[in-house]
């Protein structure tokens, strides 16, 4: 099974997060899915229908990313419904008395996310859009074997541990609708 529909299943924060990174991979390669293919999927070392299934996979993702302009900057639809679907949930677990861990969560997250946006981010984007981006960049900056403050880390944990819960909340609901 492709790992994106593994990590659909069982991590949706995850899965957005791969999602973005496949992304910046398409984009890093221009967009050439032969140049992809020789100098990135193959390292997987897949044969036959596996191979032609990723490629094609990517192909996909390719097209998707060039009707929808996403060239330079940017997320396809399906990764943009997926923030909508977890706003969703969130504000839903946030209105109801069912969810107390939830709302803890969220608020000690709340100031880091404030923060954030008075840095930088995009003020445009909702809350969990903020999430995702601190996490996205964590995660490559680890990849790229840069140096992470501890105050970040302490903070990115705590953004962690509230996307996790809804990641959580939202497997659990997909299972058996959650009650509100």
């Amino acid at each position: 099974m492709n790992i994106s529909k593994t990590l659909k299943l069982d991590n949706i924060a995850e899965y957005l997060l791969y999602m973005w990174q496949v992304e910046d991979i398409i984009r890093v390669y221009k967009f050439d899915l032969d140049l992809l293919d020789t100098q990135y999927l193959s390292q997987f070392k897949l044969e036959g229908a596996e191979h032609e299934e990723l490629r094609e996979w990517y192909g996909n993702i390719i097209e998707m990313m060039l009707q929808e302009g996403v060239k330079e900057t940017g997320h396809i639809q399906i990764n943009k419904n997926i923030i909508i679907l977890l706003n969703d949930l969130h504000h839903e677990l946030l209105a109801s008395p069912k969810y107390p861990f939830y709302s803890t969560a969220y608020y000690q997250a709340l100031p880091l996310i404030v923060e954030l946006r008075s840095k930088g981010c995009s003020k445009a984007k909702d809350e969990l859009e903020t999430c995702f981006d601190a996490l996205y960049g964590i995660m490559l900056l680890r990849m790229q074997g840069k140096p992470i403050s501890k105050e970040t880390e302490k903070g990115i944990g705590v953004i962690s541990r509230f996307v996790g819960m809804l990641a959580d909340y939202y497997k659990q609901d997909k299972e058996k609708p959650l009650e509100f």
